[in-house]
């Protein structure tokens, strides 16, 4: 194991006989552990557990003035004397208040290092995940963007802003241009394609799991959209939304986590309450989802390459968080047609609910909603309630 610690103490406190006495208690949790404990600056995660000693009382300001350099959790490590404990309390109750995680490591040698342990297992086993946000969300999009430190929290999701302009940089420097295309429109597939490896070199860069797009800004920056590259990345695994909806991102990450599956992120058309009919539409959809497909442009545009994809005619789940967290939406159906609706984005479907849909028109949770195939709503109400969330 390789465990990391960064030292906060006040100036009153450094006599040769204070740094020993730091030095002989990392040493014997060293020792226990039966590894090396390295000191680090304080922004050397480069571990697989970074400890922060709050080794005196007095740190309580200097620890908040360099909390920026800090991630969570935050496992503050206390010697039990020279105010120590206090004031890890101090710092605790700061983090708590500001919902950020971290935990007091307090007591024997015996007790740190078997929390040590259990804390490299349990980081381990769910790895923080890089998500990116390329671009604002969509200014239309007023209520799909979640407390980033509650998204942090509750799922374990790191979500790392980039700039759209590195991405379109990237797109008019690529050399990309494959003549041997065909069909539709060469020019068309070309950008597009383009497009695609631009976004998989930003992948690549902030090592994503997934990402979402401002992607409106596309059409006129670069004359394409990125209905195209989204269908491929999510087929290859790699999350990807549309107009930059985090709370749409953040459910399909649930979706791929949970249960190894792609989803579909679509607006609601049309809800027949009467029937527990609903009909969701997009210009994109992950190709590993559908049995054919056919090259259309962009519907509100006109612009570039979009998907007009067919389901499979199976049952699926519908899912949506709120952008508040605190609720969430989740039901079962089944695809029972593909739609050809010139007034809609692309790719349609028209799906017959097993439950009761007059929630959506009445405490919706957002726009878009994430179709995957299955029955899932159990699990998906089990884990979300467990969180502290209603559906």
């Amino acid at each position: 194991m390789k465990i990391k610690i960064s030292t906060f103490s006040s100036y009153l406190h450094e006599s040769s006989v204070f740094l020993k006495e730091n030095e002989d208690f990392i040493n014997s949790i060293a020792d226990n552990l039966s590894t090396n404990i390295e000191y680090a600056n304080l922004d050397d995660y480069d571990c697989d557990l970074k400890l922060i000693l709050i080794a005196s009382g007095g740190s309580e300001n200097y620890f908040l003035e360099n909390i920026n350099k800090l991630k969570e959790p935050y496992y503050l490590l206390t010697t039990g004397k020279n105010n120590s404990l206090a004031a890890s309390l101090e710092i605790l109750t700061y983090l708590n208040n500001h919902n950020l995680d971290g935990e007091i490591l307090h007591g024997s040698i015996d007790y740190i290092s078997l929390r040590i342990k259990e804390l490299i297992k349990k980081d381990n086993k769910d790895l923080v995940v890089n998500l990116g946000i390329i671009g604002k969300p969509s200014d239309w999009l007023i209520s799909s963007s979640p407390n980033r430190q509650k998204v942090r929290k509750l799922f374990n999701i790191n979500l790392i802003d980039i700039d759209l302009n590195e991405l379109i940089t990237l797109y008019k420097t690529s050399d990309y241009y494959n003549p041997d295309l065909k069909g539709f429109d060469l020019d068309g597939l070309n950008k597009a394609n383009k497009l695609y490896f631009a976004f998989s070199e930003i992948v690549s860069r902030y090592h994503l799991s997934g990402l979402t797009v401002r992607c409106f800004d596309l059409l006129g920056a670069i004359h394409t959209t990125g209905c195209f590259s989204l269908a491929e990345l999510n087929a290859k695994g790699i999350i990807g939304t549309c107009e930059g909806d985090i709370s749409a991102l953040v459910s399909m990450w649930l979706v791929k986590k949970w249960f190894s599956e792609s989803s579909f992120q679509a607006n609601p058309s049309k809800i027949d309450v009467d029937n527990n009919i609903i009909e969701v539409a997009h210009c994109t959809c992950p190709f590993d989802m559908i049995t054919s497909f056919k090259y259309d442009t962009h519907f509100e545009s006109g612009i570039g390459v979009a998907i007009k994809g067919e389901f499979k005619t199976e049952d699926v789940t519908v899912f949506r968080l709120s952008s508040d967290l605190k609720r969430f939406y989740v039901g079962e159906g089944k695809i029972v047609t593909n739609l050809n609706d010139p007034r809609q984005c692309r790719s349609q479907i028209r799906i017959k609910m097993d439950d009761d849909i007059s929630s959506l028109l009445k405490e919706p949770c957002g726009n878009h909603h994430i179709i995957f195939y299955g029955h899932h709503k159990a699990k998906i109400i089990k884990a979300l309630n467990d969180l502290g969330m209603r559906d």
